[in-house]
């Protein structure tokens, strides 16, 4: 009967330590893993919003699914979008629109689950640089070549954006 005890409360001493070991270091991973997710966010808002300063998040009801989350420079200069979105894997997405309703910035945050050298095509310069100045009719911006639900799913989260800000501007506006 000892044979058969033994192993079994020796492994589960083992689970213990180990899941406690676990606890501790999430305890104390987690606010670093949070400030640098922070800082890093609050320099991407920087970079697609290049002439905005101080990043206040706004609440607003009825945005489109796509939009994750809104900040408005609280010197005036415009906004950042958050968003999430399909293309063949899941992207997630910023975008600064000045207060003229023009594009300051696009950026690429995570584009997991796109395929190599085809759909992560869309980090590309060649791709995000042809939004730069686009208000929303988006005139001129193309798909990738053999790409297109990636770089499909990144302009109709564009689209989105401007959605939003027609919403949030015409507010804060009237």
């Amino acid at each position: 009967m000892k044979k058969m005890i033994m192993p079994i409360v020796v492994l589960g001493l083992i689970c213990l330590v180990v899941t406690g070991a676990l606890a501790v270091t999430y305890q104390v991973t987690d606010p670093i893993i949070k400030a640098a997710e922070a800082a890093a966010n609050e320099a991407a808002r920087a970079e697609v919003l290049p002439e905005g300063s101080g990043f206040a998040a706004v609440e607003a009801d009825g945005l489109p699914e796509r939009v994750t989350a809104v900040y408005v420079a609280e010197n005036g200069a415009g906004y950042v979008f958050n968003l999430t979105t399909k293309g063949y894997g899941t992207m997630k997405l910023m975008v600064g629109i000045g207060a003229d309703g023009t594009i300051t910035g696009v950026k690429a945050m995570d584009v997991s689950g796109e395929t190599p050298g085809i759909g992560d095509g869309v980090t590309e310069e060649s791709f995000y640089g042809q939004f730069l100045g686009k208000d929303a009719a988006l005139e001129g911006v193309e798909t990738i070549s053999g790409a297109t639900y990636s770089s499909s799913g990144y302009i109709a989260a564009v689209q989105d954006a401007f959605t939003a800000f027609d919403m949030i501007a015409g507010k804060e506006g009237a």
